[in-house]
Formats: structure tokens, sequence, C-alpha cells
């Protein structure tokens, strides 16, 4: 994949993680935040709630069975769909609005990589636009799958071994872009939750040009 050949969409923020990181959390906050300060903005996540990403998801819940490069496929679907359908990414960049999404195309380098193996994953993202700001949110695995085992629901992923695996993927995947022209901003999620969010305001304020906390 050529990273530095991949373009950047400006004002468009990822939260990526392994399971239990805290992604969901920060990006409740962010909106919140990004509201009080009166800055037009789209909060999201992959998969979405379009019928694409419901398949995915009933795929990861284990009701309905499909291969892993059908997932990685899935996955792709639904991800052109989020960028360059109607109330999409690229609709609401257009506009001027921020967009920060949970979870993005690194996530399935790193999923679907180790699910189905690497070139898969990598031939079907290789097109989709890279992130301005990409925060990654670094957790032990003892300690995310501490977070895992207190839900009520827990998807096809969320086992030690594989989060194990995901971890180092992660890292890998980070490795890989670290010379690209999108930010990478590594934070430590076993930190208190506000030391995180202060973390994760800093870091978007300074996309958006404004403070983002009171």
């Amino acid at each position: 994949m050529e990273n530095t050949m991949t373009p950047t969409l400006k004002r468009f923020i990822v939260l990526e993680g392994v399971d239990g990181a805290g992604t969901t959390t920060q990006l409740r906050r962010l909106d919140e935040a990004l509201a009080r300060r009166g800055i037009a903005h789209l909060v999201t996540c992959e998969p979405t709630p379009l019928p694409t990403g419901r398949l995915v998801r009933q795929v990861l819940k284990g009701e309905v069975d499909a291969r892993p490069e059908t997932l990685a496929r899935l996955f792709s679907a639904d991800r052109h769909e989020h960028l360059y359908g109607p109330g999409g990414v690229l609709e609401c960049l257009g506009r001027g609005d921020v967009v920060v999404s949970d979870r993005y195309l690194f996530s399935s380098l790193v999923y679907q990589g180790i699910d189905c193996g690497p070139e898969l994953p990598r031939l079907l993202n290789a097109a989709f636009p890279l992130p301005e700001l990409l925060i990654y949110f670094d957790l032990p695995v003892e300690v995310s799958m501490a977070r895992v085992e207190r839900r009520a629901e827990r998807d096809i992923f969320e086992h030690r071994t594989f989060q194990e695996k995901a971890r180092a993927a992660y890292e890998a995947v980070l490795a890989e872009y670290a010379d690209s022209p999108m930010r990478i901003v590594r934070l430590d999620a076993s930190l208190p939750l506000e030391e995180v969010w202060a973390r994760v305001a800093v870091a978007v304020g300074d996309l958006v040009g404004a403070g983002i906390v009171e």
C-alpha cells in the first residue's frame, strides 16, 4: 500500500484501538464538547448503522455465518457507503464540518488482516483516503479484556488470544503509516478517564483550531 500517495481528508478524525480501549466513550465526549463550542460536526462509527453495517454486526455477533474473506468485503462495502453515500463523511467534510469516526480502515487492516491474511484487506482498503488525524488508544490486553468481560454481549473477536494479536498488528500498522501525511497521536488508554479525555481534547482542539473544553 502506497501510504504517501493516499489522499488525506482534512478535518476527518479517526479513533482506533483494541476492543475495550475506550474509543466509544471518547467519541461521546467529543460530540458533547464540539456541540458546546458550536462546531459543526458529525460523530460516526464503523460498522455503520446502514444496512451494510447492520449485516457486518450480525456477522460479528455470530448471528450470520460468513467466511473471513466475505466479512472483509462487507467491511469494505460498508466503508464505501460510509464515505461516499448520502449524508456520509465526504458530504459532511464538503460543507466544512468536522467528522470523527470510531474505527476506520485501520481496524480492517488489523482485524481482517489477522482473520483472513493481510493481502485481501490491503487490496480492499488501498483506495480509501486517510484521515487528517488518527488517535490510537493503546491499552494492555489484560486491561482491555477486563473491560470487555463486563459487557452483556461480546463479538467473535473479543477474546484474549485474538486481542493480543490485534494489539501487535496495530503496532505494525502504525509503523507502516508513520511517514504518511496523516498525523498520528498515541494515547495511553490505561490512564484515568479524565486524563485520557484531556489528551483527546488537546489533539482535536489543535486540529479544529479551537479549544474544545471549558
